[in-house]
């Protein structure tokens, strides 16, 4: 008995060895990457120009020279340039973090874009219209659209997990490796580099301005455009003893408001009426919350008036608030009395809950008003037109992203609460580099990342206004599924890039 005991015991250690050594084997097996080329022709703007696409994997290496990563990504480069090694080149992402780049790609950079309803109608289901885009940026640069780990068909390789990419340092880091080498692969050294992005979008090109641009191996960047920014999160997040985003969310409550003809001036002009209310919040109403409890009932009256003047929300209301409207809060109560909600992304998209007793929204209309339509484009665009063969699911939007991120920022700066604060870094970097440039596109109607908190950021941290481009677009988050800010977005991108003049410096 002890000897077949003995013997099991061999027979089983054989096959967890065998066990293990499969899966080893496993481990090792990494398939060949995804890739894809096509050409193509359009109109962009009043230039008709050939361009190649290039739809497929990049795979990053460890120390080892072992797989870690793949990174996919779309590029269009233009064809028949006279010196395409200095042709502008810029690098695209979006945010979440989570978020695919499907978005800036599908819906105003990319060479095509997904047509929805201008008038913050839902988009309804398929068939979608994807069409030529006359207001592509690949008529002044040359586009690559990054989908980071765990989004679109990018993720770990070999002993990697997706995980270890998830962070603000990290994702920086691996985002860092794939442009130094597409840079390197493509000989793109001497061209003119920006980077886009959109919402937590915009802290990664501000994470990748410091990973890109310092140290002995430094690629200075001509400039960043910013879509919809967050760049410090205490101007943004609502939490008990923060008091800055009631300050910095009020105008764009005042542009809802208007739009939706619920306050008396709804006739101004929007800016006219705006300058009021960024006065009154920069001034009387932020002296009234820094007072609190010191606030004097006249003064506390007198602030009660210009916030029913600008919101449209009632007296009682806002006294049971406090003086302090949060965002979600608002997105419900504005239009209660019709039963509607208003969207997030976009407060001109209306919604309807279940009941119209609860304190937030059931659900985002300005969200699942367009989510189907750049989900069928984007998966249809890469099968179909740029003829990328795969079975893989393209991960739109994975919610495992965000709620596994890490947002320690290791060498960058923080507040003294601990909120993110990535706008040191490009003040940094504008130090560093004479020719460094900002593009901010901020919507009027974008409850997410509103424009005045992007004004306050803005305007602190050593940021040097005079190389800053700020518009404004009459949409919200997402402005460019509004049809003229498509258009007027489109050129401003467009006067950002081809505006980049040679600083005529020589290297001695």
């Amino acid at each position: 008995m002890i000897k077949v005991a003995i013997l099991g015991l061999l027979i089983a250690g054989g096959a967890i060895a065998e066990t293990k050594k499969d899966s080893s084997e496993k481990e090792k097996e990494i398939p060949k990457p995804l890739l894809a080329k096509t050409e193509h022709e359009g109109r962009f703007g009043k230039v008709r120009m050939k361009y190649r696409a290039k739809a497929g994997e990049t795979y990053l290496y460890d120390r080892e020279g072992k797989p870690k990563a793949s990174i996919f990504s779309t590029a269009y480069t233009a064809l028949d340039i006279d010196d395409p090694a200095k042709r502008p080149v810029t690098f695209i992402f979006n945010g979440g973090p989570g978020s695919s780049s499907v978005w800036l790609h599908m819906g105003v950079m990319g060479p095509m874009v997904t047509r929805v309803p201008s008038d913050g109608a839902g988009a309804g289901a398929a068939p979608y219209k994807v069409e030529s885009n006359p207001w592509s940026l690949l008529v002044a640069s040359d586009l690559v659209f990054i989908d980071p780990v765990g989004t679109g068909y990018s993720r770990a390789l070999g002993k990697y997990e997706d995980k270890q990419f998830w962070g603000v340092r990290e994702d920086a880091e691996v985002i860092g490796e794939f442009i130094r080498s597409y840079i390197s692969s493509e000989k793109r050294w001497n061209s003119p580099k920006y980077l886009a992005g959109e919402s937590y979008g915009t802290v990664r090109a501000a994470a990748l301005v410091r990973e890109l641009q310092e140290g002995w191996e430094g690629i200075a960047l001509n400039g960043v455009m910013l879509i919809s920014a967050i760049l410090d999160f205490q101007a943004g997040r609502f939490q008990k003893g923060n008091d800055t985003p009631f300050v910095t969310f009020l105008p764009t409550y005042a542009a809802t408001a208007w739009y939706h003809k619920k306050v008396p001036e709804h006739d101004r002009p929007l800016e006219e009426f705006l300058a009021d209310v960024r006065d009154f919040a920069s001034t009387d109403y932020v002296v009234a919350l820094f007072k609190g409890n010191n606030l004097s009932v006249a003064d506390r009256q007198k602030v009660l008036d210009q916030l029913h003047r600008f919101t449209g929300l009632d007296k009682a209301y806002l006294e049971q608030t406090n003086l302090r409207i949060h965002a979600f809060r608002f997105m419900k109560e504005l239009l209660r009395d019709q039963g509607k909600t208003i969207g997030r992304f976009d407060s001109r998209y209306l919604g309807k809950d279940y009941d119209a007793a609860g304190e937030f929204f059931d659900y985002d209309a300005s969200a699942y008003g367009i989510t189907g339509a750049y989900v069928a484009s984007i998966n249809h665009y890469l099968g179909h037109t740029l003829q990328l063969k795969t079975d893989r699911k393209y991960l739109i939007l994975n919610g495992e992203v965000g709620s596994s991120w890490n947002w320690g920022q290791a060498k960058g700066q923080k507040t003294a609460t601990g909120y993110l604060n990535l706008t040191p870094t490009l003040a940094t970097g504008m130090i560093q580099n004479p020719d460094f440039r900002i593009f901010v596109a901020n919507g009027y109607y974008d409850l997410a990342t509103p424009f005045h908190s992007t004004e306050y950021t803005l305007a602190h941290h050593g940021i040097d206004p005079k190389r800053v481009t700020m518009q404004y677009y009459e949409a919200g988050h997402m402005m460019y599924v509004h049809q003229p800010s498509l258009e007027a977005l489109g050129r401003d991108l467009m006067e950002f890039v081809s505006s980049h003049k040679k600083t005529g410096r020589v290297a001695h």
